[in-house]
C-alpha cells in the first residue's frame, strides 16, 4: 500500500521549511524518520517530497536503526576529501626546505633572501608543481612547530669570564656603602634625541583620526639640534637627576653631570658624606677605557673632597645597569607619542616622570660646549690620585680627593697667589693663552663691546617691553668684566679648561661662568671670530699655572715670589 498523495504534501511543506535549517547529517536523519514512520513506501515518498534521491533516505535508516551514539560532526572521522600532504606526500618536504634551506634542502632556495609570507611560500609551492593556498601553508608551518616570530636580544659577545664575580664584588661594594650612609649612584647616558616634530615610539589617547602630525624623514634640524640626557640615578634615594646637553656626550659632560648632581641634591642628601661609589657601563663616556673620563673625576674629587670609587659592568651587560630599569624606562614612557619639539619640551617632560613607588627626578637644560677629542698623556695618567683595586683593577678603582704633592709646587704657589690677588688676573690675556697679540686682543675687546651694548639694550628692552626708563649706568653691574668673560670663554675653549676650574679662579659660581660663556659665543660668531682649540689640554688651576710658567706668561713678580 502506497503513501497517499496528501501526506506527501505535507511532507513537501515541512521540508521546505525545516530542511535549508538543518545540516547534512541532520538532514538525512530527519529524512529517515520520517520515513520509518510511513513504513512500506515511505523511503520512496520522502524522497519524492525533499527532492533528494532515495539512496540518501535509505542511508539516514540505516545510521537510525544502528543505534550509534550522537556525533558532534557532520561526517564520520576519515569523511570528506583527503589533507594535501596525504594526497602530495612531497609537499611537506617540499615547504620545509623553503622555509629552512639552511639545515633541510638546497641552501641556494629561491627566497632566501626574501620575506617568507604564506601568500610568497604558496606562490613558490605552486610553482614547483604543488598547487596549495596560503591558508594551508600557514596551516602547515603550524603543525610543524612555526609561529610568528620576532628578533630576541640575546647575544652579548664574547663574554668575559670573570663576569659574574664582578657583579658579586660590585653588589658587594653596593652593600658596604649603602651600609655605611654613603652614597651610591648608578649613572649612563640615555639615547640621543633629535629635536623637532619627529615621531616619537608608543601611541596615546586621541580623537579617532586625528594622530599627531611629524615629520616624514627624521633628518636633524640643524637649528633645533638634539638633546643628550645623562642620567644619574640614586640608588637609595630612588631619585633621578638628569642633566640634558646640547652639544656632546664627552667624559667632561658626564662628569659634570654628576657634578651638578652631587651640588644641587647629593650634598643635601647626604651632608656626612666622605665616599662616592659610582657604578657605570664598561664603555662610553664613562668608560673604564676612557682616560679623560679618569681625570675629570679626579678633578672632582679634589673639588668635592670626596673619595670616588667606581665599579663598571662587565663589557656587554649594560643592560643590567639600574639606570636602565628604574629611570630611563619610566622617562621613555612618559614621552611615548609626544613629539620632542625643544629643548623645553623634553626637560619638562623628565622632570614629570613618577612612578607610583615614589621615584622623583629633576631635569635641567646644560647649554655647555664639550670639546671632543681631548687627549690624556701618560704624564699626566701617572699623576693622577687613583688606587686600583685587587680585583679587576682595570674596572674597579678609587680616586682619592687630594693630588700627592712631595715637595711645594710652584705652579700651585703662584695659583694661590692668584686666587687672592685678583689684579695679577692681567697676565692670563697673555698671547701665549690667548692666542692673540696684546692689540689684537684690545682691538676684539673694543669690538665686542660694541656688539655687547647693542645685545644688551635689546635685551633689556625686550624685558621692560619698551624704552628704558631710567638713565643708562644704573642698577646691578655684572660681576664679571667684559674683558673678564672673554677670558673665561677663550680659557675654556681654548685651553679645554673645564668651567668649574674657571669659576674658582674668577671665584664666581659655576651658573655665572657658564652663562659668561653662553654671552660671548654669539658676539664672537658676528664678530667673525673663531677660538682654535689647541693640543695641550689643561683640566686643572694647577695644570694652568704650570703651562704659563713653562711659556713665559707668568708675570716675573709671581714667578720669583713662589
Amino acid at each position: 500500500m502506497g503513501v497517499a498523495a496528501e501526506t506527501e504534501a505535507l511532507l513537501a511543506a515541512k521540508f521546505e521549511v525545516i530542511l535549508p535549517h538543518l545540516n547534512e547529517r541532520q538532514r538525512r536523519l530527519l529524512m529517515g524518520a520520517e520515513a520509518r514512520a510511513l513504513g512500506h513506501g515511505g523511503i520512496a515518498a520522502v524522497a519524492r517530497a525533499a527532492g533528494v534521491r532515495a539512496a540518501t533516505v535509505s542511508l539516514g535508516v540505516d545510521e537510525l536503526e544502528a543505534g550509534a551514539e550522537p556525533l558532534s560532526r557532520v561526517r564520520r572521522p576519515g569523511g570528506g576529501r583527503k589533507r594535501l600532504v596525504e594526497v602530495n606526500s612531497g609537499l611537506r618536504a617540499a615547504l620545509l626546505a623553503l622555509v629552512e634551506p639552511d639545515t633541510r634542502g638546497d641552501p641556494m632556495s629561491p627566497l632566501r633572501w626574501t620575506t617568507l609570507s604564506t601568500r610568497r611560500l604558496a606562490r613558490e609551492l605552486t610553482g614547483q608543481g604543488h598547487r596549495i593556498s596560503a591558508d594551508t601553508v600557514a596551516d602547515l608551518l603550524r603543525q610543524e612547530g612555526f609561529s610568528l616570530q620576532g628578533n630576541v636580544k640575546t647575544l652579548e659577545g664574547k663574554q668575559n669570564p670573570d663576569r659574574d664575580t664582578q657583579f658579586r664584588y660590585l653588589n658587594e661594594q653596593v652593600k658596604a656603602h649603602q651600609a655605611a650612609g654613603q652614597p651610591v649612584i648608578s649613572v649612563d647616558t640615555k639615547k640621543k634625541e633629535l629635536i623637532g616634530e619627529f615621531k616619537t615610539a608608543g601611541r596615546q589617547w586621541r580623537p579617532a583620526g586625528r594622530p599627531v602630525q611629524v615629520a616624514v624623514h627624521d633628518f636633524p634640524d640643524r637649528d633645533l639640534g638634539k638633546a643628550i640626557p645623562y642620567g644619574v640615578y640614586d640608588l637609595a634615594a630612588d631619585s633621578g637627576w638628569v642633566n640634558v646637553g646640547t652639544d656632546h656626550d664627552t667624559a667632561a659632560f658626564a662628569v659634570e653631570s654628576i657634578r651638578r648632581w652631587w651640588n644641587g641634591a647629593g650634598q643635601g642628601t647626604y651632608p656626612d658624606a666622605r665616599r662616592l661609589l659610582i657604578t657605570a657601563d664598561a664603555g662610553g663616556s664613562n668608560g673604564y677605557r676612557t682616560r679623560a673620563w679618569k681625570a675629570e673625576l679626579a678633578m672632582l674629587a679634589e673639588q668635592t673632597g670626596l673619595e670616588i670609587t667606581v665599579c663598571h659592568f662587565p663589557p656587554g651587560t649594560s643592560k643590567w645597569n639600574r639606570i636602565e630599569h628604574r629611570l630611563f624606562c619610566h622617562i621613555t614612557m612618559n614621552w611615548q607619542a609626544k613629539p620632542l619639539t625643544s629643548h623645553e619640551v623634553i626637560v619638562q617632560t623628565i622632570a614629570a616622570t613618577t612612578t607610583t613607588t615614589g621615584l622623583s627626578v629633576h631635569a635641567e637644560l646644560d647649554t655647555g660646549r664639550y670639546a671632543t677629542g681631548v687627549s690624556i698623556s701618560d704624564a699626566h695618567m701617572a699623576t693622577l690620585p687613583i688606587t686600583s683595586h685587587d680585583w679587576h683593577g682595570e674596572w674597579n678603582y678609587t680616586l682619592l680627593p687630594a693630588w700627592p704633592t712631595a715637595t711645594p709646587d710652584p705652579a700651585t704657589t703662584a695659583t694661590s697667589t692668584l686666587r687672592d690677588d685678583p689684579d695679577d688676573r692681567a697676565w692670563l690675556a697673555h698671547p701665549a693663552l690667548t692666542g692673540l697679540p696684546r692689540r689684537e686682543w684690545g682691538q676684539l675687546i673694543d669690538r665686542l663691546a660694541l656688539l655687547r651694548h647693542d645685545q644688551r639694550e635689546a635685551d633689556l628692552r625686550r624685558q621692560r617691553g619698551g624704552p628704558r626708563k631710567v638713565a643708562a649706568g644704573t642698577g646691578r653691574h655684572p660681576r664679571l668684566t667684559l674683558p673678564e668673560r672673554l677670558l673665561i670663554t677663550v680659557l675654556h675653549q681654548r685651553l679645554g679648561l673645564p668651567q668649574a676650574v674657571l669659576a674658582d679662579l674668577f671665584q664666581v659660581t659655576l651658573m655665572t661662568a657658564n652663562r659668561a660663556i653662553r654671552q660671548i659665543e654669539p658676539l664672537l660668531d658676528r664678530a667673525g671670530y673663531t677660538i682654535t682649540p689647541t693640543q695641550k689640554r689643561l683640566y686643572s688651576a694647577s695644570d694652568l699655572t704650570a703651562y704659563a710658567l713653562s711659556t713665559g706668561a707668568f708675570p716675573q713678580k709671581i714667578n720669583s715670589a713662589s
